[in-house]
């Protein structure tokens, strides 16, 4: 239901008027296209000088950018359809241009090794209504770009700033291009770069300041700025696990800022800012920030957030800016709020707004005349009815540690002897929320409680907790799930009987091992692009990253707890092995353009499970990657999953 709310200007604060609904709140069963097509709107970028959005809105399926006044009238200015290509990111170049970054799965004609998810960058010309393509027809270089670019003005002219590829005796080199945005001019910047560059950071006028390198073979790192005297190395380290990249321009906008590893103190990270020289301070505070927030237009660093038990927090380095934002905050009761996008001024904001009750919307803030308003719904169709409780939890797994998670209870059933779904998250470093999610509020829907606990190696519960995921794939990771159920079980909210296990990515993997490692726990399990064969994916990781010694196969093996590729422990927890022990239904589902977990990985198990007489189901999403990016097959998923659910485990 779309929030209708009426702007009122006060003269301390910002308040929101009640809203006005078409009515009580419908008591059906809300269509899965809800929950599973793609959000009506998924980025809202305002313009510099606050008069002008750019919004990235979908029919559930198709992609498009509309761009529009930002006061109440909706003046349409421009629209582009981008039908079902990927739409990464937008933003604004000035007032008369919008940069807009897409991806496409490909296996260029002439390159070596399995498709890969390439990014292309394009400008968009309000005034001539015209696009193109930011990176073409340059010498022995690719038309597609490594981040999406970055703006900066230099005599009032825009220019954006693309990390591209240029072959150098036939290898790959990230090279940094300038971009003239009025005239189309391109050309390349600096020979200072090498091989192992992996990143740019130009500096607020226009000028290359910094660049990241990174050797895989031998996992090191190091920093190279530029100077009066030209390009130095500032800083060298050890870094196994990858690049320490570059995180933007500090609080002076001069200086380049890293995060580095605490040496005395494992459990924390903290943020260096590099000088010119090459010397450097510590950002106070920064070993409690979860991500950065800088300026509007990039010029520095401002700010931080941090997730904080449950609680979303913003700091920023000037008092007047964190009480400005403490205001937009205190309009939106009980919800949890997200900065979105601001104009250069600070004084118009777009937040996104997760209401406990109604779901997810944008809404336009500004702080001159304390009016806010929303602007729309992220999922249309979306009723109060269709809202599930999500209650934060916390258990002890066997061996004593603490976990936490979350609950969703579905809407109008007593907490008790519930089916439940256990929807493990992806990564495994990665963790699951407060707020609404899709796909935990579609099972709930159906009448399941869901259960997303975040298990030993998930990230933002201290380094130590992370750690004690390491060598645990299959087994405490994989017990720290079914810990939950148990507990679920003796408070008598769930029924252990009906319990089932999905999830995606490392996800699907729990949900695989689960029917192979952890039996007796789950009457079905499926499986969304989940590793099944170890070994396999680590030499499929081989083959994408080029390298025997890649960082990313070092990230899987750490976690795996395994030496190498040739490991024979790997066997012992690769569900594809196990087949022969499944004693439930599974389902598998994979699209087919997955560049991060091979769609190989799901026939092998599909066809271990055959020829061991087991039952099983395969659904392919065509033309589908792995982060489910495309309407119909991501919709396609949860139909089936649901299908699966409601055959294996009835919810009533």
């Amino acid at each position: 239901m779309f929030k209708s709310f009426i702007a009122v200007v006060v003269t301390a604060g910002i308040a929101m008027a009640p809203a006005f609904f078409a009515g009580p709140a419908s008591a059906e069963v809300t269509p899965l296209s809800v929950y599973g097509g793609l959000p009506n709107i998924e980025q809202v970028e305002i313009s510099p000088d606050g008069s002008k959005l750019a919004l990235s809105v979908t029919d559930g399926e198709k992609r498009m950018l509309l761009i529009r006044e930002a006061t109440e009238g909706t003046k349409l200015l421009a629209a582009m359809n981008f039908a079902s290509t990927k739409l990464r990111g937008v933003q604004w170049a000035g007032e008369e241009h919008v940069l807009v970054t897409t991806s496409n799965t490909a296996q260029p004609h002439g390159l070596a090794g399995p498709k890969r998810e390439y990014l292309m960058a394009f400008d968009f010309n309000l005034v001539t209504k015209k696009q193109r393509l930011l990176i073409n027809n340059q010498q022995d270089t690719m038309n597609v770009v490594l981040a999406s670019p970055v703006v900066r003005f230099i005599d009032d002219v825009p220019f954006a700033f693309a990390q591209g590829i240029h072959f150098v005796d036939n290898y790959g080199q990230n090279t940094l291009y300038k971009i003239n945005l009025k005239t189309g001019a391109t050309r390349a910047l600096d020979g200072g770069g090498s091989q192992d560059t992996d990143e740019w950071l130009v500096s607020f006028d226009g000028l290359p300041l910094a660049q990241s390198l990174y050797n895989e073979k031998q996992g090191a790192w190091s920093l190279k700025i530029k100077g009066e005297r030209g390009w130095t190395t500032a800083e060298r380290a050890v870094s196994k696990m990858g690049s320490r990249g570059l995180s933007g321009l500090g609080r002076d906008g001069r200086s380049v800022l890293v995060w580095f590893d605490d040496e005395n103190d494992e459990e924390k990270t903290y943020l260096r800012e590099y000088a010119l020289d090459g010397s450097y301070v510590t950002v106070p505070g920064s070993d409690k920030f979860d991500s950065l927030i800088h300026a509007p237009d990039g010029s520095s660093l401002v700010g931080a957030f941090s997730l904080v038990g449950d609680e979303r927090r913003y700091t920023f380095f000037d008092a007047k800016l964190q009480a400005s934002w403490n205001a937009v905050a205190k309009a939106f009761p009980g919800d949890i709020v997200s900065l979105s996008s601001w104009s250069d001024d600070k004084r118009q904001l777009v937040v996104y707004v997760d209401s406990p009750t109604l779901g997810p919307a944008y809404a336009l803030v500004d702080l001159n005349t304390k009016n806010a308003r929303f602007l729309s719904d992220v999922y249309l169709g979306l009723k109060q009815s269709g809202v599930s409780k999500v209650e934060p939890i916390k258990y002890k797994a066997a061996d004593g540690l603490e976990i936490t998670g979350y609950l969703t209870l579905p809407n109008g059933k007593d907490p008790k002897n519930l089916p439940l779904v256990v929807l493990p998250h992806g990564g495994p470093e990665g963790r699951d929320t407060l707020g609404f999610d899709w796909w935990s509020q579609a099972l709930a829907s159906r009448g399941y409680a869901v259960l997303q606990p975040n298990f030993r190696g998930s990230e933002g519960f201290g380094w130590s907790f992370v750690k004690a995921g390491f060598g645990q794939w299959g087994k405490a990771m994989q017990t720290d799930l079914s810990d939950g159920v148990r507990h679920l079980s003796k408070q008598g909210v769930i029924d252990p009987k009906r319990v089932c296990i999905v999830g995606a990515s490392y996800g699907g993997y729990a949900a695989l091992a689960g029917a192979t490692l952890d039996k007796g726990v789950y009457r079905c399990a499926a499986s969304v692009a989940g590793p099944a064969d170890l070994k396999r994916m680590l030499v499929d990781s081989n083959k994408l990253y080029s390298s025997s010694n890649n960082s990313t196969m070092r990230y899987w093996l750490r976690f795996m707890g395994a030496e190498g590729i040739k490991d024979p422990d790997l066997a012992a927890i690769s569900p594809a092995k196990l087949a022969d022990k499944v004693d439930v239904p599974v389902l598998l589902i994979h699209g087919k353009d997955d560049t991060v977990v091979p769609y190989v990985q799901s026939t092998l198990m599909a066809d271990a499970l055959k020829k061991a007489g087991k039952p099983v189901e395969l659904v392919t999403l065509p033309s589908e990657d792995h982060w489910l990016s495309r309407g119909a097959t991501r919709l396609q998923m949860l139909t089936s999953v649901v299908g699966f659910l409601e055959k294996n485990n009835p919810p009533n």
